[in-house]
Order: C-alpha cells, then structure tokens, then sequence
C-alpha cells in the first residue's frame, strides 16, 4: 500500500501534508477513568510508503518509548513522501504501572491477533490488527532487554520472510539476527497478513541507554531514507554484523557475577568474560565463552544462581 490522496483512520481522512492524532478508546480503568491509544499520523506531500512505529508493547521497556518520542518532538517523524504512523505507547496500562504485561497478567506480544471481547491484552490486539496494520507497508516494532539484561542495539527478522534482512540493512544497526516468528507476537500477525515489521532491541527496561536511543532515532530515518521516504539520514556508527546463530553463557554456579566484557565487544572462543565468586571470599569461578562471536546481550544483575543467562554471543 503506499500513500495516496485518501488516507483514512477511524473514519477520518488525512490528507497529504497534513499531521492528525486519532486516539482509539481501549477500555477503562476500575475507577472508569477512560484508557486511549493515541495514534500519531504524518503524511507527506508526496506519495510513497506507509511506515508504522510502535513502542511500549510492554510497558517498562522505555526505550522504545523515547526514540518515538524524539522522533516525533524534533520533526523527524514527517516524511517528504509516504506516510508514518506512530504509536509511542500501545501498552499504556504496563507504561503507568512500570510493567511489562497488563494488568490481566498477559504478554501483549503474544496475544495477537487478538479479540474484540476477549482479555485486555486481546482487546488492545485486536485495535491493532483491524485498526492500523491493514493501513500500513512496513513497520520497527522497538523493544529493550529485560531488567538488568542490556541489549546492544540490534535489529531482529526473520531472514527468510519477504525483504525483512533488506529493512534490517536500511535501518543499517551494529547487529542484525535472524530470528524466528513466535506465535501470536506482534511481527507474527503482522506477517499473516502480508505486512513486514522488523523489531529493534537496544538497552534494558526501566533505564535510558542514551547510545541505544541514538542508534534507534538514527537507524529509523536511515530506513526512511532507504524507503524514498527522506532524501538524507545519519550515517551507520559502525559497521553491520549479520549474526545467523546465537547462544547463552549461563552461570554454572550461583554467587556474583563480575563483568570483564561490555556489550558490542567480540570475544574469542574459550576467552574469559568474567567470574563468580561467593560472598565471603573463599571461591572464584572463571567464566569462559562457549565460542567466538559478538556479545549482543549482558546481563548486569551481580547475584546469579546456577543456569541464569550471563550474555548472549552471536556469531
């Protein structure tokens, strides 16, 4: 789909040039204070792609939430041509409580494609599915590692799915992985219904990662740029890693953990990365690298127990 002279959200046409926010009651709190999903729409003057950027899926995952909002707040978010549609916040429930589900206990980012009279979390699904994909081309989906677990700004999508490896390359991170589709996520949905989303990682939840932000704002109008959407963009800060496999360093004993490696850094094989020691003095453990690759996730929780991830090596 690519923008056309009318373009139409919740029964109310935008026109080229113009920028319009549509808000989409969701439901209402206990105390019937109303709970909206406010949708934010630039359209350019001229024709082109519809981009869609979503953040907040789950609620304590910020980060995402601030590359949406500086991208709209400085004006990045207009194309020239095409049209972008963000969503800076869709879980706004776990936003106001600092948590990653809602409050029906459900992951947003597996109950899709939602229900109209179902749980919460499918309600929020379903406004999704039959409000805003059907209008849109392509999408970022932003997300962050959970808490104490930083990511390393990366792009994730399916390699063999449509020109997903093609708008992980505009988008041009540090990292690209080929990931799976999961049932009932977001990127899954989407895809069933012909459309390509791409979801970029970058930092932990709860805490602002200014490098990741900046990679998010930057990566986003590069794919912009790729799309005809922007004649200029930032340039890549580093080159590209296309990562086809992955792996975990767990703890093989439980205690603190003392980092010796930082994520974005390569490791070789057998290379030690750091060490457990107990609380009192007496023991230290050397952690080593199963193999050689990128360190694209670390965990920063000091105290582990046996089988907790301690980084994730891609290669």
């Amino acid at each position: 789909m690519e923008t056309t002279t009318h373009f139409e959200l919740k029964g109310r046409n935008i026109e080229p040039g113009e920028t319009a926010q549509v808000d989409y009651k969701i439901a209402r709190l206990p105390t019937h204070t109303p709970i909206d999903l406010p949708v934010y729409v630039y359209r350019g003057v001229k024709s082109g792609p519809v981009l869609l950027l979503t953040a907040g899926l789950h609620g304590n995952e910020i980060n995402g939430i601030e590359i949406v909002r500086r991208l709209i707040s400085s004006g990045q978010a207009v194309p020239e041509s095409g049209t972008v549609i963000a969503i800076p916040i869709v879980n706004v429930y776990g936003f106001l409580q600092s948590e990653r589900y809602l409050p029906d206990g459900k992951d947003l980012n597996r109950s899709f494609p939602g229900n109209k009279t179902g749980s919460l979390a499918q309600r929020v699904a379903n406004v999704l599915m039959n409000e805003i994909i059907p209008n849109i081309d392509y999408g970022i989906d932003f997300h962050t590692g959970g808490a104490s677990l930083s990511n390393f700004p990366q792009i994730r999508c399916d390699f063999e799915h449509g020109p997903n490896l093609d708008l992980a390359g505009m988008f041009a991170p540090p990292f690209i992985l080929n990931s799976r589709m999961i049932e009932k996520s977001f990127r899954k949905a989407a895809h069933k219904q012909g459309k390509s989303i791409i979801v970029y990682e970058g930092g932990e939840s709860l805490r602002f990662d200014e490098y990741a932000i900046q990679e998010g704002v930057d990566g986003t109008l590069r794919l912009m740029q790729g799309l005809g959407m922007n004649p200029e963009a930032p340039k890549a800060s580093r080159k590209t890693e296309i990562l086809k496999s992955t792996s975990w360093v767990r703890a093989r004993y439980a205690g603190i953990f003392h980092a010796e490696i930082e994520p974005g850094e390569t490791v070789r094989r057998n290379q030690r990365i750091g060490s457990i020691t107990d609380p009192y003095g007496e023991t230290t453990y050397p952690v080593k690298a199963k193999e050689a690759g990128h360190v694209i996730s670390l965990n920063y929780m000091p105290v582990l127990n046996a089988g907790d991830a301690i980084t994730h090596i891609g290669k």
